[in-house]
């Protein structure tokens, strides 16, 4: 009985450089197909960049090739993120289990944990921070709750969500990571779930939604039509969510506490003079993304 999961290298090649062809005219990016081959064969990147794939004489897929390119597929015709077809995706050191019940995490939002942790080392009850209790508004796949958990060893975490199915994720990736005993998972809208903890929170860290509702048809397809809406759409001005978060979270911070969010770019200045205007918010910052575009705002509750 053949095991129809396992092909030759020889084979392989012969699908990946087909595949990339196809990419190429389909115009999707061609070193896709290297990060899925990678995620669900028995390769790494420089086998393949060698070429010294074709050399094995069998390589165990996680599926039958006919369903790995069905599912390539998907990507060119339908435009399927390819994360979403291999049911996961890098993050930090992690990999993440994603559907598209939650956004896929993307890179530049790893600059929230390391934020947080300069936050923290520059704060004069940073101690104090790092041990207390810290809630991801809007965990999606939990990324921000895992990357918050493996940084602040000490510290409690709160992750909500209003999708039941994002949570179920979240929850997932956090037994995977072995961080389920350090995340408490809540279902609902935003700070509703968290009544017990008012005046109690170190810390609001959230990548809320923040496209504004008449641009979501202009998204890329992989985007508007696979990534779930109630993650993107911000509203009228995409500072819908963003308004909650400064106008609610003095109810639940600590006096000393930190508030980080990703924003869209261009909202920086916004959120900012947001922030002014409630009146409890003091060393307002906006930082920069790794493309050089405004993307976070950090502040610190200190009520007059």
């Amino acid at each position: 009985m053949t095991d129809d999961r396992s092909v030759t290298g020889h084979d392989l090649w012969a699908w990946r450089e087909s595949a990339r062809q196809a990419a190429q005219a389909a115009g999707v990016e061609a070193r896709e197909v290297d990060w899925l081959l990678m995620a669900v064969a028995d390769i790494d990147g420089l086998s393949l960049k060698l070429g010294t794939v074709q050399e094995r004489s069998h390589i165990h897929l996680r599926y039958p090739l006919a369903e790995l390119d069905r599912r390539w597929q998907q990507r060119l015709t339908q435009r399927v993120p390819v994360q979403y077809l291999v049911g996961e995706t890098p993050w930090r050191d992690l990999t993440l289990s994603v559907s598209p019940a939650v956004l896929i995490p993307r890179p530049e939002t790893e600059l929230m944990i390391d934020l947080a942790a300069a936050a923290i080392a520059n704060s004069s009850i940073g101690d104090q921070l790092a041990e207390g209790i810290w809630a991801d508004m809007g965990t999606g796949s939990g990324a921000i709750a895992l990357g918050l958990a493996q940084t602040f060893s000490a510290a409690s975490i709160l992750a909500v969500d209003l999708s039941a199915e994002a949570l179920a994720i979240a929850q997932q990736n956090a037994a995977t990571t072995g961080l389920n005993q350090r995340i408490t998972f809540y279902h609902g809208s935003w700070f509703e779930p968290l009544a017990a903890y008012r005046g109690q929170l170190s810390a609001v860290v959230s990548n809320p939604p923040y496209i504004p509702s008449a641009l979501l048809p202009t998204l890329d397809p992989e985007v508007v039509n696979h990534e779930p809406a109630t993650a993107l759409d911000g509203g009228d001005d995409g500072l819908t969510a963003l308004r909650l978060l400064a106008t609610q979270s003095p109810k639940y911070l600590v006096t000393g506490g930190l508030w980080l969010v990703e924003t869209m770019a261009g909202q920086g200045e916004a959120v900012k003079a947001m922030l002014e205007a409630q009146g409890d918010y003091r060393d307002i910052q906006i930082w920069l993304d790794l493309a050089g575009r405004d993307r976070f705002v950090q502040a610190t509750y200190a009520p007059e």
